[in-house]
């Protein structure tokens, strides 16, 4: 015999099976609520898959609208620089470069100087001398006029230390210790940049050591001053390089923009041809981005939208008006021609090679858009940047606050946090009700249990008088 709460030991009335069935026909509304908030949650789920692609398509969109005061050409002008020998030179290029086929003749290659020093030390030798003074300056000018002090204390003796503080001072040269087969070190300077504009001249208050007459601090022979210790062992030399048969002289092996938008640098002597073409890889990879967006969107609305006819089941956002506002408005943004367009050759995305399938989802003819590229470039990139503009719009306005996604989000979130009031009311009402019910079956135990022992004493008491 089922019990609960000590219900129905008396009576012998099943109150678990009473109360369970009771409870349940009660909780049905329940059931019903939690429903609906589980439809409500998965649509907001489902909201968040379409904000997520149309997020995509609104960055790729954004890759085809032209920067602020820069025009559709500028935007995606891009060339590539081709040399019949890549071994006499390099290039990059900017979107102001002109297409064209250029001879470049390398006369000579810019040289950095090096110094080295005349003397060489034994490593960990005294160096300098610094006699009474506890300091010395070592000065590093170049012949472009800039001049470097390099202040040296009395533990700073040494070729290392000298070296170290060399280049730690960013001064336009660079020093190394090289150490023979006998353990001696000289110090090597080199200027840090090519050309006669950076050659080094050593000057300053540094005295170094004479090791052949060096006894000790107070007798350190005679100094040698850091303006004559060094030797030039390599003279700084211009790169000479005639483009077009224009001779340009520069301290440099990079020239800059002695072609427009052309960063040349040359690596060895001799001739060459550089060719500039026009380069449309980078803005069809664009293209080809934006096309992957606007397919993986127009996945999610079909497949958040559909319904299944023989099964009779419908998607999540089946019929939701949000899909319809956002699918008629990204099409028609792509479909429609702006306005800016009206004289230009190429109208239409389809006109570029970009069309629409059966089944919505765009595809992209490279063939069509080469052609087109090559016959007027300035209209094609004219054509993107208008579609990339006014998708961008688009996305960006259904994306913003008070658009259909934020408005649709928003709108489900308050349904359900409503419907969760609900619930939270109608499970104390619940408990309420089922508290009620056991209190009432446990009215009617006890009192059929008082009624059954009534009825033995009475047959009891019946059978005696029969006797």
């Amino acid at each position: 015999m089922a019990t609960i709460s000590s219900a129905g030991i008396g009576s012998g009335l099943n109150v678990e099976s009473l109360v369970t069935g009771l409870m349940s026909i009660e909780r049905q509304p329940l059931s019903q609520l939690q429903k609906q908030q589980s439809s409500y949650q998965s649509k907001i789920s489902a909201i968040g898959t379409l904000k997520s692609a149309l997020s995509s398509l609104q960055t790729a969109a954004k890759a085809l609208t032209p920067s602020a005061g820069q025009t559709a050409t500028a935007s995606f002008s891009a060339y590539k620089a081709t040399f019949a020998d890549s071994t006499i030179a390099s290039a990059t290029t900017s979107n102001s470069a002109v297409a064209g086929t250029y001879s470049i003749d390398v006369t000579s290659l810019a040289t950095n100087q090096r110094l080295a020093l005349n003397t060489t030390y034994a490593a960990g030798a005294r160096a300098l001398t610094f006699g009474a003074d506890s300091s010395r300056t070592l000065t590093i000018s170049l012949a472009s006029g800039s001049t470097s002090t390099i202040n040296l204390d009395s533990s700073q003796n040494t070729l290392a230390a000298v070296r170290d503080a060399i280049n730690n001072a960013n001064a336009g040269a660079s020093a190394t210790i090289v150490t023979d087969t006998t353990g001696k070190q000289n110090l090597l300077l080199t200027a840090t940049t090519g050309g006669t504009a950076n050659k080094v001249t050593l000057g300053g208050t540094a005295t170094f050591v004479d090791p052949a007459n060096y006894v000790d601090e107070n007798n350190p022979g005679t100094p040698i001053a850091a303006g004559s210790a060094f030797t030039q062992t390599q003279a700084a030399t211009d790169a000479v390089v005639k483009i077009q048969g224009v001779s340009i002289a520069t301290s440099g092996n990079t020239i800059a923009n002695a072609l427009d938008g052309i960063n040349l640098t040359v690596s060895k002597t001799g001739s060459t041809t550089l060719t500039v073409s026009r380069d449309t890889s980078d803005l069809k990879d664009k293209l080809n981005t934006f096309v992957t967006a606007y397919n993986n969107l127009n996945s999610s609305i079909k497949s958040l939208g559909a319904y299944d006819a023989t099964t009779k089941t419908a998607a999540v956002l089946n019929g939701d008006t949000s899909l319809r506002t956002i699918q008629s408005q990204v099409r028609a943004a792509l479909t429609g021609t702006p306005a800016s367009l009206s004289s230009n050759a190429y109208k239409t995305l389809s006109s570029l090679g970009i069309s629409f399938q059966s089944d919505g989802s765009l595809t992209v003819d490279s063939t069509k858009f080469d052609k087109a590229a090559n016959t007027d470039f300035s209209a094609v990139a004219t054509a993107i940047g208008a579609y990339g503009s006014a998708l961008k719009t688009t996305t960006t306005d259904l994306l913003g606050t008070g658009g259909v996604i934020s408005s649709r989000t928003d709108g489900l979130t308050a349904s359900t946090k409503s419907i969760s009031k609900q619930i939270d009311a109608l499970n104390n009402r619940l408990t309420i009700i089922e508290q009620t019910y056991r209190a009432q079956f446990t009215a009617l135990d006890t009192t059929m249990a008082s009624m059954n022992t009534t009825s033995t004493y009475l047959t009891q008491q019946l059978a005696l008088l029969s006797k």
